[in-house]
């Protein structure tokens, strides 16, 4: 059998060495991920040698330049590649 995947929007951000180093543009999700403590799902937080991660249902993810975050339809957050992204998701305007 073949499905098709349900439209559904999500929020997504992609983040940057830049936005690394300033969070002034980050989303109001995305800073309350960085506010949990680094062992509660869904938190987002950084390694000194190895980096941002993310704190998923599947485990630690690491955040490399350039990966979206997706905040899913439960509000789950997890890492995306650029190239994974661009070929699952399309800007909506609301």
């Amino acid at each position: 059998m073949k499905y098709r995947k349900k439209p559904v929007i999500i929020e997504a951000f992609q983040m940057t060495a830049a936005r690394k180093e300033s969070n002034i543009d980050w989303p109001e999700w995305l800073h309350r991920a960085w506010n949990k403590s680094n062992n509660e799902e869904g938190a987002l937080f950084g390694i000194a040698t190895e980096g941002m991660h993310i704190r998923t249902l599947e485990g630690v993810h690491i955040v490399s330049d350039s990966d979206y975050i997706i905040q899913g339809v439960k509000g789950e957050l997890y890492p995306c590649k650029p190239d994974i992204f661009e070929m699952t998701y399309e800007k909506v305007e609301l």
